[in-house]
């Protein structure tokens, strides 16, 4: 995993992409306001269908919000794919929302237990973090990731779950904003 570029001196936003950018899980039927459908196919999900010529695989769903994209610009934070998408991000979900190409975290390990019972994420994303500052935003955050990441970074950090019944809301984006300010250099 290659560390964060330290010249840019803003705190890290670690964005996860389900559930935060891409409500998975609101009503199938209904596509949240503001959200538009696009069907993709990457790489990373045709693997997963192995006994599918490529061609065939049915392509994957994702609702994505155009507004997110300069939202997210306008931060005073440094934006990383924190997200299973990793590097793929940059070519299916990025461009879609109007974000250039970002830095990502390279998993070393992906979907694996925890003897702590932390997300997968925890660990690896704080040794990638390198001790800059950041936030994650991630549908998947539990209280004992938030209380780990305090005992064992040296930097401000933030964890903001979010709903992945509707991704991110005005209201995450005040709070990313206000804990920005707090911890601008």
């Amino acid at each position: 995993m290659t560390p964060p570029d330290t010249e840019d001196g803003r705190p890290l936003l670690l964005l996860d992409v389900d559930g935060p950018l891409n409500p998975y899980r609101a009503k199938p039927q209904r596509r949240p306001d503001g959200y538009l459908t696009h069907r993709v196919r990457p790489a990373s999900w045709i693997a997963r269908h192995p006994e599918t010529p490529a061609a065939r695989v049915k392509p994957l769903r994702l609702w994505l919000n155009p507004d997110h994209g300069p939202a997210l610009l306008a931060l005073p934070l440094q934006p990383v794919w924190c997200t299973t998408w990793m590097n793929e991000a940059n070519e299916w979900v990025g461009p879609l929302i109007g974000l250039p190409p970002l830095p990502y975290i390279a998993w070393p390990q992906m979907h694996h237990g925890d003897p702590d019972g932390l997300h997968w994420k925890t660990r690896a994303l704080v040794a990638w973090a390198a001790g800059r500052p950041f936030a994650w935003v991630d549908d998947e955050i539990e209280p004992q990731d938030t209380a780990w990441i305090a005992e064992h970074h040296p930097a401000p950090a933030m964890t903001l779950p979010v709903d992945h019944r509707h991704g991110l809301r005005d209201a995450d984006f005040a709070a990313l904003a206000d804990w920005a300010r707090t911890v601008a250099p």
